[in-house]
């Protein structure tokens, strides 16, 4: 969540450089201990959880045969990139998933760190780590069954290398959910001018225009990062109600769905939710939390 990776002297897929931008940390280290003021800069991302946190869920329930009905996610292990002050790693683990979440910004983690803390079973499920991408690829290559990146890409230096990084630390078959902000006359003036400067419900200089990615560039870099690509969803803010809805036209925002793909006849990972109370979910799921 609207964050991104700190530079590292670390040689990585035979490059130097890395997907960090310090500018874009320094904006939200300013803003790190305004995460959970659900009335505050990050508003719109508290109520973006009432469609992404299902999207993700039923995404994942649709690809695995079983699942515990108490906890659906369980067993699934989730990377949250750029995680924030938690926001989103709350409620996936929640949900019982085994949760990552990373971000460059330490005081972020420091706001997450204390805000799960309150929560003995978040406290469990959830772990925070002050830290790039790029710099925990070593450690954990094809860990995760999961990969979230939401409101993220827009803001890292060096795309390309970012999803290659998703996919090293990915297993087999493993999905990768971002959200972003599409590049068009349309993003700009809804997305920059009024969300930024007119309405204020983002801080401004949060985005820049020329880092918003189109979701066919997006979907050309997965596809030749060996990642297949299976959603592509708009996404629609409405400021009146301050609420998130589905959309047919990505000419705005957009969610992005993609799985890697894995040796032949390998068992997804979403096979790890078998569990017991096993139960098909509903073909309506995805309508709320």
């Amino acid at each position: 969540q609207l964050s991104f990776f700190r530079p590292t002297v670390k040689r990585l897929l035979s490059t130097s450089h890395s997907s960090v931008d310090s500018k874009e940390t320094k904006k939200f280290q300013l803003l790190a201990h305004k995460w959970w003021d659900e009335e505050g800069e990050y508003s719109a991302l508290h109520s973006m959880n009432d469609i992404r946190v299902p999207f993700i869920r039923d995404t994942l329930l649709n690809m695995s045969s079983n699942y515990h009905l108490g906890n659906p996610l369980s067993g699934v292990k989730i990377l949250d990139v750029g995680c924030g002050g938690g926001l989103l790693s709350e409620p996936l683990g929640r949900l019982g998933a085994s949760v990552t979440g990373i971000d460059p910004v330490e005081d972020n983690i420091r706001t997450a760190d204390q805000h799960k803390s309150f929560d003995p079973v978040l406290d469990k499920r959830i772990q925070y780590k002050s830290s790039s991408l790029e710099e925990i690829v070593e450690e954990s290559m094809e860990t995760f069954d999961v990969i979230v990146a939401s409101e993220v890409v827009e803001h890292v230096a060096d795309l390309e290398m970012f999803i290659k990084c998703c996919s090293q630390v990915l297993k087999p078959e493993g999905s990768l959910f971002i959200t972003t902000i599409n590049k068009t006359q349309l993003s700009y003036v809804l997305g920059i001018v009024v969300a930024e400067k007119i309405i204020g419900i983002v801080p401004e200089g949060t985005h820049e225009w020329e880092k918003f990615v189109p979701p066919e560039e997006l979907e050309r870099l997965l596809e030749s990062n060996g990642f297949s690509v299976k959603t592509v969803n708009g996404m629609l803010y409405n400021p009146l109600s301050g609420s998130w809805s589905w959309t047919e036209s990505t000419s705005v925002n957009y969610a992005m769905h993609a799985v890697k793909s894995g040796a032949w006849g390998q068992p997804s990972p979403t096979d790890t939710l078998r569990e017991t109370g096993r139960e098909q979910p509903s073909a309506t799921a995805s309508t709320a939390m």
